[in-house]
């Protein structure tokens, strides 16, 4: 599919039912919220709403973002499932974030920040992740994870222990939510866990539409 089409397809699907009074048109605002989401900073986004004669401030374009409430779609059916957990920092604190790939199609399945990093919390995500999606058939690959293999015996899933591979999905999303922070030394500045949490879903979502 043409890149166009996929930026096309993305934008109709980006809802912005919180709008009320914005003089901004809406399909600037969807651009604006996509190329963001796609990797442009907001100083540079901006400056793409100034070439159609919109005068907006970064703050703006980042609640059209957060209110735009967006998350990969449900439904899916994988053959299997790459999950893995790494390290985000929220200003001086460390979180945990836990992601589920398709490696056939590398779509984003779920995501979830946790404060930590627990058998409690692993059981959780894999709880969400069954709700939103039909994987009771699927494999598994993890790592050496405790958390992550204790989950799938909870949930009685099959799982396979896979270091490379088919779990290199995930690594590469978690080496792009990386870089996208980088500027920030891999940490989400001045926000609230929440916020870092909905930015998550958002990217899951525009990264879903691109790849």
């Amino acid at each position: 599919m043409p890149k166009n089409a996929r930026l096309n397809g993305c934008l109709d699907e980006i809802e912005l039912g919180f709008v009320e009074r914005e003089a901004t048109p809406k399909l600037l605002m969807k651009l604006s919220i996509q190329l963001h989401l796609a990797g442009l900073s907001l100083s540079n986004t901006v400056s793409i709403l100034e070439i159609f004669g919109v005068d907006r401030a970064r703050s703006t374009v980042h609640n059209w973002v957060h209110k735009a409430d967006l998350q990969p779609a449900d439904g899916r059916s994988p053959n299997h499932v790459a999950v893995d957990e790494t390290v985000i920092r929220l200003n001086d604190e460390q979180y945990w974030l836990y992601a589920a790939v398709d490696p056939e199609s590398n779509e984003l399945l779920h995501t979830k920040l946790e404060p930590t990093r627990t058998n409690v919390l692993a059981h959780s995500f894999f709880r969400e992740l069954r709700e939103k999606h039909d994987v009771d058939d699927a494999v598994f690959l993890v790592d050496g994870a405790t958390p992550l293999k204790d989950a799938c015996n909870r949930h009685g899933l099959r799982f396979r222990y896979e270091k490379h591979g088919d779990r290199n999905s995930v690594e590469r999303v978690f080496r792009e939510i990386k870089r996208r922070t980088s500027s920030f030394s891999n940490c989400f500045s001045h926000a609230e866990a929440d916020t870092a949490d909905d930015w998550l879903r958002s990217f899951a979502f525009a990264w879903n539409q691109l790849i």
